[in-house]
């Protein structure tokens, strides 16, 4: 491993106390430094997470950031943690968040605002501790800002505590520090790849490439085209058509890496830190022209300046503040454009010549940095492998997604342990997460995500749920018509926040229990009444997609509400209040309606496919015209009778 920047403070894990900066790369020297798959970076101490999930820590420990009383400044362990499987670590300015494999955060450090999550306002805990508040979630992502975190649970919701101060939890109006964490409803339903903290912001990535930026805007952090602060999610517009794979956050700028290898930054770029060959803020994204030949696979950002990675090459480049020595230059001066890292570098599947000393060259794995320092994983010389690429992130971290494995794994669960059968509950209810599991993937046709194009692979949607109906998975099934009944169906918004967001109205109508008529009353048309709770732009949004599937697709939905019409007719009297009944067929028959409009734009069928022959013998016009006379007198009479009383 090597490591550069900042150290006089011992952040660096060196075991000699006079060196304060370290200008250029320097090999660690802390005993274990070959088994380290994780660096976390705070502002004067760092955290170390072994192979084995064992997690050390040196530098500062001025708030119990360390986690232990190690008093030298080389690694020390934080014995609270062992055994406890940790997977990830994250720094905030001086508290710290771990993740272990069962989804539970422990939390540790300074807690003066709440950023420890703890439910209390405590200025120092010395010791790792479970947040507790977070128990019934099974948390993917962690990452934290200056002083506030944020948690990405498996059925897509994303939490925030800590600091509130620029609106960086993103909980809208009226919120001061939170000191337990707390949901941000503004974003259920979008399936998110990634969350992100810079200093006081924060960013969330949907998996088919949307950005949302909130928080601290003064720099243009945002990217927002402004240097207004925002309380709640805002969509980076300019960066949608740019499928955005990864996003990297510093104290007041940002960085993002597309697909095909491209850098945008933008915010303050008062040092450099934009890489665009001046000391302007940058209040759009931009893209780094200097490395536009090359392909960028793994940002890095600390707190003034950015590190950027090149596979074909091997080289590292830096850019921004280099007061600290954190550029790796060799130098204490900020550099204005992408410059290489004082080292060997070389790509991993370029033989290293016979001549050349190994010590005095690298082959690059992992990038991490932070506030004013930096450190790489390296490859072992003997055994080289590609570096990480962070466009191809492992699935495990995104919001869960129902597909086959998943399906074939939860079987297992219900059959060994009916306790797991909350969390299978939680998935199967969450629209973020069906939301995410039918991408098309051909191309990366899902990254054209619009208000035009649902970026659904619609034969996986009907295969997938032809599977679940076989008799190997009828608790299963139980468990999806528990879910949707009784949660997802009636949570749906009438303001769904993003277009990824309303891709459940597409699939839902595939599940074939919906054809169902036991499902008419607690299904079928509970989602017809969703639907048409819709705000106008996102019905006008279903309408442009209505007017894209197949029209065989088009024809199942008509047949659908054709038939739950039918069956509401033929047990009016019977079935339901006289109130639900209106309430109910209103629905089927307003549905229908603004199906009509689709296709008389686009004809997928023939319009005497709105047909419903069986009307004639189940409504009597006469009688009902009569009631609805009587109805409408009666009324008239009420009126009159009120008025005469005044």
């Amino acid at each position: 491993m090597l490591c550069w920047g900042h150290s006089a403070f011992g952040q660096l894990g060196f075991n000699h106390g006079s060196l304060t900066i370290a200008p250029e790369p320097q090999i660690a020297t802390f005993p274990l430094s070959n088994v380290i798959k994780q660096v976390a970076c705070g502002e004067h101490h760092s955290v170390f997470l072994l192979e084995d999930g064992d997690v050390y820590s040196c530098g500062c420990n001025s708030a119990g950031q360390l986690g232990h009383d190690h008093e030298d400044v080389t690694l020390g362990y934080v014995n609270v943690l062992a055994n406890k499987e940790i997977i990830h670590v994250a720094c905030g300015q001086a508290h710290n968040v771990a993740l272990n494999s069962q989804g539970q955060l422990f939390s540790w450090g300074a807690g003066s605002e709440g950023q420890l999550g703890h439910s209390t306002i405590e200025d120092s805990v010395p010791v790792p501790r479970l947040i507790k508040k977070l128990n019934q979630q099974r948390v993917l992502q962690v990452s934290c800002g200056n002083q506030h975190c944020l948690a990405l649970s498996d059925d897509g919701q994303l939490f925030t505590w800590g600091q509130n101060n620029h609106g960086q939890l993103g909980l809208g109006h009226g919120f001061t520090q939170q000191s337990s964490p707390q949901r941000v409803k503004s974003l259920e339903g979008i399936p998110l790849a990634q969350v992100t903290a810079g200093g006081y912001h924060s960013f969330a990535l949907s998996l088919s490439g949307a950005v949302f930026g909130w928080g601290k805007n003064a720099s243009g952090q945002l990217g927002l085209n402004d240097e207004q602060v925002r309380v709640s999610p805002c969509h980076v517009k300019p960066l949608r058509s740019q499928k955005v794979v990864y996003i990297s956050c510093g104290e007041e700028h940002t960085a993002v890496l597309t697909k095909t290898g491209g850098l945008f930054t933008f915010g303050a770029g008062d040092h450099g830190q934009l890489g665009h060959d001046s000391l302007h803020n940058e209040i759009n994204p931009r893209r780094v022209l200097e490395l536009m030949g090359s392909e960028v696979s793994q940002i890095a950002c600390g707190r003034q300046h950015t590190i950027a990675f090149v596979p074909s090459s091997g080289i590292l480049y830096a850019f921004g503040c280099g007061e600290h020595g954190q550029l790796g230059t060799g130098y204490t001066r900020n550099v204005i454009c992408p410059t290489p890292v004082k080292w060997r570098w070389f790509p991993h599947n370029v033989q290293i010549p016979p001549s050349v000393e190994l010590s005095s060259c690298s082959i690059i794995k992992h990038v991490f940095s932070g506030w004013n320092k930096t450190f790489v994983i390296c490859s072992k010389s003997d055994r080289p492998e590609p570096a990480d690429d962070f466009r191809f992130c492992k699935n495990r971290n995104y919001t869960s997604l129902i597909n086959d494995e998943t399906i074939d794994l939860w079987r297992q669960k219900v059959i060994d342990n009916s306790n797991s059968m909350n969390g299978i509950v939680q998935t199967l209810s969450s629209s973020a997460c069906w939301n995410g599991s039918f991408l098309d993937n051909k191309n990366d046709e899902h990254f054209k995500t619009s208000p035009k194009i649902p970026g659904l692979d619609m034969s996986s949607i009907k295969v997938l749920f032809e599977k679940l109906m076989n008799a190997h998975h009828s608790r299963l099934l139980e468990q999806i018509l528990k879910g949707f009944e009784s949660f997802l169906i009636p949570q749906l918004p009438s303001s769904p926040p993003d277009v990824e967001a309303m891709r459940i109205y597409i699939i839902l109508p595939e599940f074939p229990l919906l054809q169902d008529s036991k499902y008419y009353i607690t299904l079928t048309l509970p989602l017809a009444m969703a639907i048409l709770r819709l705000d106008t732009n996102p019905s006008k949004v279903l309408d442009n997609w209505w007017s894209q599937v197949c029209p065989e697709y088009f024809f199942r939905l008509i047949d659908l509400y054709k038939g739950a019409v039918v069956y509401l007719l033929n047990g009016r009297k019977t079935l339901l209040i006289p109130v639900l009944f209106t309430s109910y067929i209103t629905a089927a028959l307003r549905l229908l309606e603004k199906m009509h409009k689709v296709n008389v734009k686009v004809q997928h069928v023939d319009h005497d496919k709105f047909y419903i022959p069986e009307i004639s013998s189940l409504v009597d016009i006469q009688e009902d015209y009569l009631m609805w006379f009587l109805n409408q007198a009666g009324l008239v009479c009420i009126i009159m009778l009120l008025g005469f009383l005044k």
